[in-house]
């Protein structure tokens, strides 16, 4: 896996969260209503969904 890789938290029409690899992340993807990020790794965007679930910003996929 590439270690420059960063993750970001996308949202989606649905209300759901997922995590993307900033290479699947674009600004012509009319799907996506909100996102945050860049995160350094995978592992710290699933930390940060889990918390935007808790919160109510996310549903969970």
């Amino acid at each position: 896996m590439n270690d420059s890789q960063t993750w970001y938290i996308v949202k989606r029409y649905a209300g759901n969260c997922e995590i993307l690899p900033s290479d699947k992340v674009g600004d012509d993807n009319l799907e996506i209503i909100e996102q945050w990020g860049p995160f350094s790794s995978q592992e710290e965007a699933i930390a940060r969904r889990v918390g935007l679930i808790r919160a109510g910003k996310c549903q969970p996929v």
